[in-house]
């Protein structure tokens, strides 16, 4: 996985940068500032030292990162099978809480033979099959992550398919699917690039794609329009809503 830890700087922020400068109510271009960063850093000081992008924002040493309500899920994708028959398969899934910080970051072996790694967009190489999990052990992992929590992703039935685990409708937040988002694609369903480059004004999938990277943004566009976000999800789920007596209860983030 490419890093832009230095050196090339870059016009617009990574999500990572972004989402940081946000939960610290600090100007993007001031923080990067202050730590000597590009704007399209995903290599963070707040990691530690063996750590990077796809690891996530960690948390002082010796603490766990809190899950919380809110999660954002983006999976990675390969080939296998010859010609007609090729298929995707998983082969890295990727897990943010609210602000950000990684609770699942893994690779997957596929148990077909890998034919086209679609590195230049999916970020994977046989190298990070070394030390990768099983299917059922990353279908586990995110399953128990996804139990009971809002979950936050783009086109996210593409994710929850290729997993082979169901979500409740009423507790998923696409931001594929958000009408207020069309717009940015005359009515189609709008990329995450472009989303994130219009409305966030941050780079993502500058070269292969980094599925933390990916989530990231999505969970950046959710916060930005939560309010629409769970408007829309009332009026489209208006039974939930009278179950719970139609009161909003704080939940922890």
């Amino acid at each position: 996985m490419p890093e832009n830890d230095g050196g090339q700087s870059s016009s617009k922020p990574s999500a990572s940068l972004a989402l940081w400068a946000e939960d610290n109510d600090i100007p993007v271009e001031d923080l990067a500032r202050a730590y000597h960063l590009p704007l399209n850093a995903t290599k963070l000081p707040t990691t530690t030292p063996e750590a990077d992008a796809d690891l996530g924002l960690a948390p002082e040493s010796g603490t766990k990162t809190e899950v919380g309500k809110y999660i954002a899920l983006d999976c990675e994708m390969v080939g296998v099978g010859e010609g007609d028959r090729e298929s995707s398969a998983l082969a890295r899934v990727s897990i943010v809480n609210f602000h950000g910080h990684c609770v699942l970051d893994c690779f997957v072996k596929p148990k077909e033979r890998v034919t086209d790694w679609r590195t230049w967009v999916s970020g994977v190489s046989p190298k990070d099959m070394v030390n990768a999990i099983t299917f059922e052990e990353a279908q586990q992992k995110a399953s128990e992550l996804l139990n009971g929590r809002i979950l936050v992703g783009h086109a996210i039935k593409n994710d929850l398919e290729c997993l082979l685990i169901g979500h409740p409708r009423r507790d998923i937040r696409d931001t594929s699917r958000h009408p207020a988002f069309r717009k940015y694609s005359n009515g189609r369903t709008p990329a995450l690039k472009k989303l994130a480059n219009e409305i966030l004004g941050i780079e993502i999938q500058g070269g292969s794609h980094s599925s933390i990277e990916d989530a990231r943004a999505c969970m950046l566009l959710y916060r930005r329009f939560k309010d629409d976000f769970e408007r829309e999800n009332q009026i489209r789920f208006p039974s939930h809503t009278k179950k719970s007596g139609g009161k909003k209860k704080r939940n922890k983030k």
